[in-house]
């Protein structure tokens, strides 16, 4: 008993001498017990990447840094945030991803999101708007999901790669974003999936959501909300989740016979534009097509024919603008062709990929595209 009342007692001295109580050190010990946990997943991209030199701004190789050494690059300030692990699923380009990669991408967001409070995943941005809808769209968490990336590579001066992927982990910490979907940080900005879009090619403040306006900010210790998605009405009901539960849909990752993701490819129209990509992309096994039409959705007489004639061997079209804003609004008196309202191509083209994958009832589809792909908020 003496021993063990010296050894107590020396323990007090060397706290005293060092300027720390023991109550403030269990203190301490008990805040970092109740940090929230936050999985990054990289996926490789701009923010992973190494330039020939500090000043090559655009000369560079994406995709070469592992994401473990990126987060530890920003310690110890994001220990402060969360307890933070990581996962490398991949390390390119966003563009080299396929569908099948998308899908198991989504499994691993659920799984990292069954051991934590908030997930990253950092990916490139060339076609992060694809990314984040395509998660909005899956993911069943109703928990933080935040994409981020850069504009240029980690090694250059004054890139800004290592504030992005501090600024997301913080967001993805707060759970101020709970029930919000995926949402992307870049910039400072935080944006919905939905909306989001990388507007140009090489400057930072690329993202921008049109007239819906941004989410909010990351301002230092200030994280900042002035809207949220109408999906957040939802919150807390099972109607929150989407209706495409991959692993009902088409098997779990690890199933030997899941099945694969139908094809839908995207239409571009033009003054006097051929019909022969819609051709081409009915006879090539296309289930659906999505048309990039003028104006408020419209396309050429070729690619009007073309349409009908893939319609009659069972193609689904959604119609959309190729302007960057505006409606393409539903008729349901044209079978075989669902208005997008306002959905980009490429996001109108991940929504009827699901819907075709979950359903060939197309009134249930033009219903998801009403409700689920457009979203707004009710009264009721």
């Amino acid at each position: 008993m003496k021993i063990a009342h010296r050894t107590t007692a020396l323990l007090c001295s060397f706290a005293v001498a060092a300027g720390v109580s023991l109550a403030g050190a269990s203190a301490h010990a008990d805040e970092r017990k109740d940090q929230p946990e936050v999985a990054v997943i990289g996926t490789g991209g701009t923010i992973s990447g190494v330039s020939t030199n500090r000043v090559s701004f655009q000369d560079y190789k994406s995709g070469q840094l592992a994401i473990s050494k990126m987060v530890d690059e920003l310690r110890p300030e994001v220990n402060g945030l969360a307890k933070v692990t990581t996962e490398q699923f991949g390390n390119k380009g966003s563009s080299g991803y396929s569908i099948a990669d998308y899908r198991k991408l989504t499994a691993s967001v659920d799984a990292a999101l069954k051991k934590s409070d908030g997930v990253v995943v950092t990916t490139g941005t060339d076609t992060m708007e694809e990314f984040a809808y395509w998660l909005d769209l899956t993911v069943r968490s109703d928990k933080p999901v935040v994409l981020t990336g850069s504009m240029r590579p980690w090694t250059v001066i004054g890139t800004d790669a290592p504030a992005n992927l501090y600024n997301a982990i913080k967001l993805a910490a707060s759970r101020k974003t709970k029930c919000y979907g995926t949402v992307v940080m870049l910039n400072d900005e935080i944006q919905a999936a939905r909306e989001v879009r990388k507007t140009n090619a090489l400057r930072m403040d690329t993202f921008e959501s049109g007239r819906s306006g941004v989410l909010g900010a990351v301002d230092q210790d200030n994280i900042r909300l002035n809207r949220a998605p109408a999906r957040v009405q939802k919150c807390g009901k099972s109607a929150w989740r989407t209706p495409f539960d991959l692993d009902r849909i088409v098997g779990k990752v690890s199933a030997k016979e899941s099945k694969p993701l139908p094809k839908v490819e995207i239409a571009y129209s033009y003054q006097d534009a051929g019909g022969e990509a819609i051709k081409a992309f009915a006879d090539g096994g296309a289930k659906g097509v999505v048309t990039a039409g003028t104006g408020a959705g419209g396309i050429s007489p070729a690619m009007s024919t073309a349409r009908t004639d893939a319609v009659k061997k069972g193609v689904t079209f959604a119609s959309t603008t190729r302007t960057g804003s505006g409606a393409v609004y539903d008729s349901t008196g044209t079978t075989g062709v669902i208005g997008a309202e306002d959905l980009s191509p490429q996001k109108a083209r991940l929504l009827l990929l699901l819907s075709l994958a979950a359903t060939k009832d197309e009134k249930l589809i033009r219903e998801w595209f009403a409700t689920l792909g457009t979203a707004q908020f009710t009264t009721r």
